[in-house]
C-alpha cells in the first residue's frame, strides 16, 4: 500500500493526508467545485475534482471517486467517516477494482451497517438489549402497532443509517405518523435507503461507546470507551474519554460485549460498538459503526494509539501494534466546532470564515478543516474542525477546556462555540461526582440564554466556471463568483464578496407578514396548505441545509399564503417564503 485516495473532505480528509505522511504515504484528494479552496485540497499531496456541487454529484458518485483513484494510480481507499464509509457496496466495488479498501470488509459492513441484522449478531453475542422489530417496518401504521405492544416512547432509526440520522422519537400516538415519516425522508436523503425499524426508547439514557479495533490475525482489541451523551438532536456536540462514572462491572461488561460482537461478525479495521445506559444502570447496545468515529481523538489522545495508523497497518495485512486493551491515561473531551447558531436553536449556518485563530497551551490538540479565509458551502455537514483538550484527570481536562475554549476566535459566521463556553460551566455536565447531562439534555434542561452571532452568512461559496485559451487549448477555470464579477466589472457586482446573483430576500422595512427563510436551504415539504389559518410557533415547512431538516415555524398568526418555493427548491437566508396576514 502506497498512494490512498482519501474519498471525503474537510476535517477528516485532513486528518487521513496527515497520517499518511506519518505512515510514508502519498495521499490523494479529491474535492466538488464549492470546495475548490478548502483546506484538504491544499493539504493532500494531489487533489482531482470530482465535478458538481451536491453530495450525490460528488462524495457519494462511486464511479467518479474509483475513476480519480484509476487517474491517480491509488491502490487505497479510506473513506473516512460519512458519506460512503458506511456503503457496503462501495467497499465491494473498491475492492473490485484491484484497490485495498481500509476499512472493515463489503460482508461485514452489510452485517453490522444494517441495525436490524447487527441486533441478531448481538443477541447470538447475549449482549443487553431493549425489544425491537426483528426488521425495518413496512408503514407508520407497523410503528404504531409495535408502540402499543411495547410501550411509549419509540424510536424510529434509519436500517442503514448512523450519525443519529434518520432518528425520530415518538412519544405520543399522534406523533408516530409524523416521525416515521421524517425518518424515512431523511434517512433516504442522507443514505439512500429510506428502510426504518423500531425500538423501545429509553428515557434520558447517557449513550456511551467502546471503540474496538481488529486485525486479520485474530486480534480484536477495546482500546476504551467514550461518553457522548452530549447531544442536540441526536447529533453529538461534545465527546469524552474515558467515559466518567462507570462502575467496574459496567466497564466490564461494555468491553466484553463490544469484543464479541466484533468477533462474532469477523470484524477488521477501526469501529465502535454504541451503548445506551439508563439512569438505573441498564446497559442496552444501540448499534455498530463501522467506520472512523469523528470523535476518535479523544481515544487517541488518552490511550497513544493512532487509530488511523492502525486501520493502515490491518488493511496492509500487517498484525495491530497493540494487542491488550490499554488502560486509560488520564481525561480528554472534543468538542465540534459547527457552523450552528445556539441561540437560534443550533440553525445551520454557512459562509466565510473571516478569522480561525486556535488556543495553544498543555493538552491542546485542533483538527480542522477550514482556516483564516476558508468558505463553509451549505451543500454539506456542518463541522469546521474539533477542539480535543486533554487532562491528567476530568477536573483537569475541564479547567483546560474552558481556558482552550476562551482563547478559541472564530469570526465571520455564527458557531456553536457560546454553547460549548456555557456548558463547560454548567454544574450538570462538570460534577466531579456524576454525569448530568444525557442525551436530551439540550432540550430538557438547557435553558441558559446564549447571545445571537452577530454575523449574518449569505451565499459566499458560489463558483462561476469560465473557459480560458491555454496555449490553444481550451481550458475551464472555476474561481468564486464574487471575483469573476469583479474582473468583468471593475469591482462592481459581488465585489464585496457576496453572492452575485443572489435570491430575493426581505426588505429591512417589508411588512412583517412576511414569512421568511431562516437559512440557506432547500424546501422539504410544505406542512401547512395554502390558505390554512397558523398559529404562531406552528410548522409550516421543512428546509434542509448541511444534511439536517429545520422547521420553518409561523412567525405570527394568521391566514398563510404560500409563495412559489416547492419542494426541491433552494432558497437563501431572508427570502420571502410566503406570507401570514
Amino acid at each position: 500500500m502506497k498512494k490512498v485516495l482519501i474519498a471525503n473532505r474537510g476535517e477528516i480528509a485532513v486528518r487521513i493526508a496527515r497520517a499518511c505522511t506519518d505512515a510514508g504515504l502519498t495521499s490523494v484528494a479529491v474535492y466538488s467545485e464549492p470546495d475548490a479552496d478548502s483546506f484538504h485540497v491544499r493539504m493532500a499531496d494531489e487533489a482531482y475534482a470530482l465535478p458538481g456541487s451536491s453530495s450525490a454529484d460528488t462524495y457519494l458518485k462511486i464511479e467518479a471517486l474509483l475513476a480519480v483513484a484509476d487517474r491517480a494510480n491509488a491502490d487505497a481507499v479510506h473513506p473516512g467517516y460519512g458519506f460512503l464509509s458506511e456503503n457496503a457496496d462501495f467497499a465491494q466495488a473498491v475492492a473490485d477494482a484491484g484497490l485495498t479498501w481500509i476499512g472493515p470488509s463489503a460482508e461485514v459492513i452489510r452485517a453490522l451497517g444494517n441495525k436490524v441484522t447487527a441486533r441478531e449478531i448481538a443477541v447470538r453475542t447475549g449482549a443487553p438489549l431493549v425489544p425491537g422489530t426483528d426488521g425495518p417496518v413496512d408503514d407508520a401504521a407497523a410503528a404504531r402497532s409495535f408502540a402499543e405492544e411495547h410501550g411509549l416512547p419509540i424510536a424510529i432509526k434509519a436500517a442503514f443509517g448512523g450519525g443519529g440520522r434518520g432518528m425520530r422519537i415518538a412519544r405520543t400516538m399522534d406523533e408516530v405518523e409524523s416521525a416515521f415519516d421524517a425518518a424515512v425522508r431523511e434517512a433516504t436523503s442522507a443514505f439512500g435507503r429510506g428502510e426504518c425499524f423500531v425500538e423501545r426508547f429509553l428515557d434520558k439514557p447517557r449513550h456511551v461507546e467502546a471503540q474496538v479495533i481488529a486485525d486479520t490475525h485474530g486480534n480484536v482489541t477495546v482500546v476504551g470507551t467514550r461518553d457522548c451523551s452530549l447531544q442536540r438532536r441526536n447529533q453529538k456536540l461534545v465527546e469524552e474519554a474515558p467515559a466518567p462514572f462507570l462502575s467496574d462491572e459496567q466497564r466490564a461488561t461494555i468491553h466484553e460485549s463490544a469484543r464479541n460482537i466484533c468477533r462474532e461478525a469477523g470484524y477488521t479495521s477501526a469501529g465502535t460498538v454504541e451503548y445506551l445506559v439508563a439512569p438505573d444502570g441498564l446497559i442496552s447496545f444501540l448499534e455498530v459503526n463501522t467506520r472512523l468515529q469523528v470523535e476518535h481523538p479523544v481515544t487517541e489522545e488518552t490511550t497513544g494509539v493512532d487509530l488511523v495508523r492502525e486501520q493502515f497497518r490491518v488493511a496492509d495485512g500487517q498484525a495491530l501494534s497493540v494487542t491488550e486493551d490499554p488502560e486509560p491515561r488520564g481525561h480528554a473531551f472534543e468538542f465540534r466546532l459547527n457552523a450552528e447558531d445556539p441561540a437560534l436553536g443550533f440553525l445551520p449556518t454557512p459562509g466565510a470564515v473571516e478569522v480561525f485563530q486556535t488556543p495553544t497551551g498543555a493538552g491542546i490538540r485542533v483538527d480542522t478543516g477550514v482556516r483564516s479565509g476558508s468558505v463553509v458551502p451549505p451543500h454539506y455537514d456542518s463541522m469546521l474542525a474539533k477542539l480535543i483538550v486533554w487532562g491528567q484527570d476530568r477536573q483537569q481536562a475541564l479547567r483546560r477546556s474552558r481556558a482552550a475554549l476562551a482563547e478559541l476566535s472564530i469570526m465571520g459566521l455564527p458557531t456553536v462555540v457560546p454553547f460549548h463556553r456555557a456548558v463547560v460551566e454548567h454544574p450538570d455536565f462538570t460534577s466531579p461526582d456524576e454525569l448530568g447531562v444525557y442525551t436530551t439534555w439540550i432540550e430538557d434542561a438547557f435553558t441558559q440564554e446564549l447571545e445571537a452571532s452577530p454575523y449574518v452568512t449569505s451565499g459566499a461559496s458560489q463558483r462561476t466556471t469560465l473557459t480560458v485559451d491555454l496555449d490553444g487549448k481550451a481550458v475551464q477555470l472555476g474561481l468564486p463568483t464574487a471575483m469573476v464579477e469583479a474582473l468583468l466589472h471593475g469591482g462592481g457586482a459581488g465585489a464585496d464578496g457576496g453572492a452575485a446573483s443572489a435570491a430575493p430576500s426581505v426588505d429591512s422595512e417589508a411588512s412583517d407578514t412576511t414569512l421568511a427563510a431562516p437559512m440557506d436551504g432547500t424546501v422539504v415539504k410544505w406542512v401547512a396548505q395554502d390558505g390554512a389559518e397558523v398559529s404562531e410557533g406552528e410548522t409550516v415547512l421543512v428546509l434542509e441545509a448541511m444534511k439536517m431538516e429545520t422547521p420553518v415555524r409561523a412567525h405570527r398568526s394568521g391566514t398563510l399564503t404560500r409563495g412559489e418555493s416547492s419542494e426541491g427548491v433552494a432558497v437563501s437566508k431572508g427570502q420571502a417564503l410566503g406570507e401570514i396576514a
